[in-house]
């Protein structure tokens, strides 16, 4: 991470993160320690050696059978971290051509030369990895950030450029794919398909249409990791959890892995990423997700704007009327409490508001479901023109046009 923001994460022994109360015990355990001088060193510690490193690149390449497609080109950047020799590792293990690295990014450097912001949602961040792909006529673009927990995708188009896809379309794509697998090796999956409150509401249709249960969490994989049955998890900041036997948290790599997995299948039926997104807007309807995240140097202005829409909730957005409008600080939908709004729309949309857990940010998150009678690019354009209309609604009825 950038100096800044460094830290760490807490596990307990089962392999989740941390959550209330174990945080705040922790907390109050190191308060009462008194200064660090005084703490007498533990001698017990011990060091883990490469096994562990061993084991977890044979669960990932298990992940894909041997008789599965492999011809497939692919762009990668490690963007500067920790996750570019494991992840070649892997590809190159599960029998995977070696990929064309972004050689400029591929070494771990604190300094992060190369990008403004380390993070592959980050405007321009995976500019470098995209130029790649265009360069070297890529199937696929991959970007790890650089703890190499997320993983960010890009697609080619028609017209040679490349689309970097949104979270919520990837954990739609890792859910289809995970049965469709399953389904031709005359498998039934059973267990849970998760999504965090700020994703995409895609998955649960998806989830009832193939038979499996639901469940919806509050940001963070503290609380998708947990889920018992747990078979696929995902956040839409580009977190997925596709091995939950293995790995109960957000893994860049493996998740990486399905999708060049994913690729190479559909072109050995000369199909695209882009078909089955498409078949999935015919099957569900265009769920279409976009994001207002708003920087402050003042972090009054945060509680301010949450504070304004709660004592003027909207009764529209954008000509949609507001169906309902919940206070996730009363822990709706039998969830813990949260600082949060979620604002449900006629037609199947939704915003919900919330401040950042990591970041000087508040985030408005925002779903459009246009359905789909026959042309999916034209109900793309309408959900691109809706999204424009609502982000620019929510930010006036929040006051944060000028933010």
């Amino acid at each position: 991470n950038p100096a800044q923001d460094n830290g760490y994460k807490v596990y307990l022994g089962d392999g989740t993160q941390i959550i209330p109360p174990t945080d705040t015990e922790i907390s109050a355990a190191i308060k009462a320690v008194g200064p660090v001088h005084a703490i007498p060193r533990a001698t017990g510690w011990e060091t883990l050696d490469d096994a562990v490193i061993e084991a977890y690149l044979c669960d990932c390449v298990a992940l894909v059978p041997a008789a599965s497609p492999r011809e497939i080109t692919v762009a990668y950047t490690a963007m500067h971290g920790v996750g570019g020799t494991t992840m070649l590792d892997i590809i190159a293990r599960a029998g995977f051509p070696a990929p064309v690295v972004v050689t400029a990014q591929f070494d771990p450097d604190p300094d992060f030369p190369t990008v403004a912001f380390p993070n592959p949602e980050e405007p321009g961040a995976i500019d470098l990895a995209v130029a790649q792909g265009i360069a070297v006529q890529a199937d696929l673009v991959i970007a790890n950030d650089p703890d190499a927990d997320r993983c960010a995708a890009a697609i080619p188009t028609p017209d040679g450029s490349f689309r970097m896809l949104r979270g919520d379309e990837v954990g739609a794509l890792l859910g289809w794919w995970l049965v469709e697998r399953a389904r031709r090796n005359g498998e039934q999956l059973d267990g849970v398909y998760a999504n965090s409150i700020v994703s995409g509401s895609l998955l649960a249709k998806m989830a009832a249409s193939y038979g499996l249960r639901h469940e919806e969490t509050l940001t963070g994989f503290k609380w998708i990791g947990r889920i018992p049955g747990l078979l696929f998890g995902y956040e839409e900041a580009l977190g997925y959890c596709v091995d939950p036997g293995n790995v109960r948290d957000k893994d860049g790599m493996s998740a990486a892995l399905l999708l060049i997995q994913l690729v190479a299948d559909l072109k050995s039926q000369a199909r695209t990423v882009g078909d089955v997104l498409d078949d999935l807007a015919r099957e569900f309807g265009l769920h279409a997700t976009d994001q207002l995240s708003v920087r402050v140097q003042d972090l009054s202005l945060i509680a301010t704007a949450m504070t304004t829409l709660r004592k003027n909730p909207p009764s529209t957005l954008a000509g949609m009327a507001v169906t309902d409008f919940q206070d996730l600080a009363d822990g709706v939908g039998g969830l813990p409490p949260t600082d949060g709004l979620r604002i449900l729309l006629t037609g199947g949309g939704r915003v919900i508001v919330r401040p950042s857990g990591t970041e000087p940010k508040i985030k408005c998150y925002l779903e459009i479901i246009v359905p789909v009678a026959g042309d999916v690019a034209a109900a793309r354009q309408v959900a691109v023109e809706q999204l424009a209309a609502l982000s620019a609604a929510i930010a006036a009825a929040a006051g944060l046009a000028h933010a």
